[in-house]
């Protein structure tokens, strides 16, 4: 499985680095797409900024976890950044499409139907634990082990005092 796992991330996340470079490259144009949305980022931000940086901003993160998701380091979060950048990118591609031809519609559909099964695919490797167990797995036999091994000690200890008992009484 680690073969596939080394083939498809690259591949996964080429699709984003791409487009975060294309974010990069047209920052304006991004800005502009983006805008209804970046507009109230801005406002709800505690320091001032413009819509031109956020979209640069969104952008770097998109190729900073798409490289960090196709070379395997810190996959689960990088590839969670990704779902959540590519939702976004969902939304906004689908709102802002033309759709005043026939041809419009068509190619709306095609994106978004492109757009959210990127989004899966980037939502499915969020989960991956890449055959190692989780954390809440982890979590949940440590406290199975800690309680079978609590109860060993107590019943140890408690044929240790009953012992101790007996030969005080019957001493």
């Amino acid at each position: 499985m680690s073969f596939v796992r080394n083939l498809a991330r690259p591949m996964l996340a080429s699709s984003f680095v791409a487009a975060g470079l294309d974010k990069l490259k047209n920052a304006d144009d991004t800005a502009q797409q983006l805008s209804p949305l970046l507009k109230k980022a801005a406002a709800s931000l505690p320091f001032r900024t413009d819509e031109r940086t956020l979209a640069r901003v969104i952008g770097g993160t998109q190729i900073g976890a798409g490289i960090l998701f196709g070379l395997g380091k810190f996959s689960r979060l990088s590839a969670t950044v990704l779902t959540v950048i590519s939702l976004l990118n969902t939304f906004v591609e689908w709102r802002s499409a033309d759709i005043s031809t026939k041809a419009g519609r068509e190619a709306r559909r095609s994106q978004l139907l492109k757009n959210i099964s990127l989004s899966g695919g980037a939502l499915l490797a969020s989960v991956d634990t890449a055959g190692k167990p989780g954390l809440a797995w982890r979590a949940e036999h440590l406290a199975a082990d800690a309680k079978k091994t609590t109860g060993k000690q107590l019943h140890k200890a408690d044929k240790a005092v009953r012992r101790a008992v007996e030969q005080a009484t019957g001493a």
